[in-house]
């Protein structure tokens, strides 16, 4: 039978593991604890570094297509420095990382906010921007949603202080360089639309006589409807001295990631855009963009690129303007 003292030196080694395994408990708990309490006051996005991105020239606009899967994200980097954000992409972790450093590179002090619609590819990356940026206002969409990634959205910019107003047609966002961002649909908030797609918001950003169209998700429908209006008076879509003109459209944002619901033969006719622009992941459930859309801006545009193909895509503007892609 072991002896008195081997007994008391094994319950010794027992107490002593005992010991040790609660004390690892214990510093892994208040690690863990620290790390929330960390993240709780400084987001962790908050701590990645800026992506590598070209230092934009003087008296320059960029406007920047970004990668994120099947979602839509543009950046309008103003002469000025400031940054008008259109749609954050989805949300996912990877695409709102890549949406922070690219915003991180561009070193942009203030940023405007812009949600064309609700739905979760365009509207749910947003979030997370207010405790990362100095953010100066949220645009809105006219139709509400009650998802839970767009009240998030409200919410965090109400917990920022944040002004938040619907973005209709009229209003405009102009810097004294002469660059503006002019929304010309929907026409009001009266839910004119029952498509959510065709209420979404429509931009025409120009500067120095170079123009962009960012159609949003809007259909033919509504591309119709906008043609009609135009075709009354080509003016009508004037927003004071920010001129608007659909036939002097340099670039297109194809809509709805180049749904074949989208970007009809007659529509593509009238803008005549050199350049057309499609936002869309590899390999996605919808099949964007369609074949059949792809015939069609063939037929009517100089040249297309696109995100699942080129990355991130940005247009410089100055004298003219040029494109950049990820893949040059």
């Amino acid at each position: 039978m072991p002896s008195k003292l081997s007994e008391k030196l094994a319950r010794n080694k027992r107490l002593k593991r005992q010991l040790l395994h609660a004390l690892s408990i214990a510093i892994s708990a208040l690690i863990a604890i620290a790390i929330a309490v960390f993240f709780h006051f400084i987001p962790f996005r908050s701590l990645l570094s800026g992506l590598p991105i070209p230092t934009r020239g003087q008296d320059e606009m960029r406007v920047h297509f970004l990668s994120v899967g099947e979602g839509d994200c543009t950046i309008v980097e103003f002469p000025d420095g400031d940054a008008l954000v259109v749609d954050g992409g989805n949300g996912s972790f990877q695409n709102t990382e890549h949406l922070v450093r690219y915003l991180k590179g561009l070193g942009s002090p203030r940023l405007t906010l812009i949600a064309t619609h609700t739905d979760c590819d365009h509207a749910a990356g947003l979030s997370e921007l207010f405790d990362l940026f100095e953010v100066d206002k949220l645009y809105l969409p006219v139709g509400g949603s009650e998802l839970g990634h767009y009240m998030r959205l409200l919410r965090n910019a109400k917990e920022a202080g944040v002004e938040t107003e619907p973005l209709t047609r009229y209003r405009t966002i102009s810097r004294p360089s002469g660059a503006y961002a002019a929304c010309i649909s929907p026409r009001s908030t009266d839910g004119e639309t029952e498509s959510d797609n065709d209420a979404s918001t429509v931009l025409y950003i120009g500067y120095r006589g170079v123009n962009f169209l960012l159609a949003a998700d809007i259909t033919s429908a509504r591309e119709r409807l906008l043609m009609q209006e135009y075709a009354l008076d080509e003016s009508i879509f004037d927003c004071g001295v920010c001129r608007v003109r659909l036939d002097e459209v340099d670039v297109l944002r194809v809509s709805h990631h180049g749904s074949a619901t989208s970007s009809a033969a007659e529509w593509l006719a009238l803008l005549d855009a050199e350049i057309a622009i499609i936002s869309s992941g590899a390999d996605n459930e919808y099949g964007h963009p369609a074949s059949e859309t792809l015939t069609r801006l063939a037929a009517f545009t100089d040249e297309v690129y696109r995100t699942d193909e080129c990355g991130d895509i940005y247009i410089t503007v100055k004298d003219g303007y040029t494109v950049h892609t990820a893949t040059e």
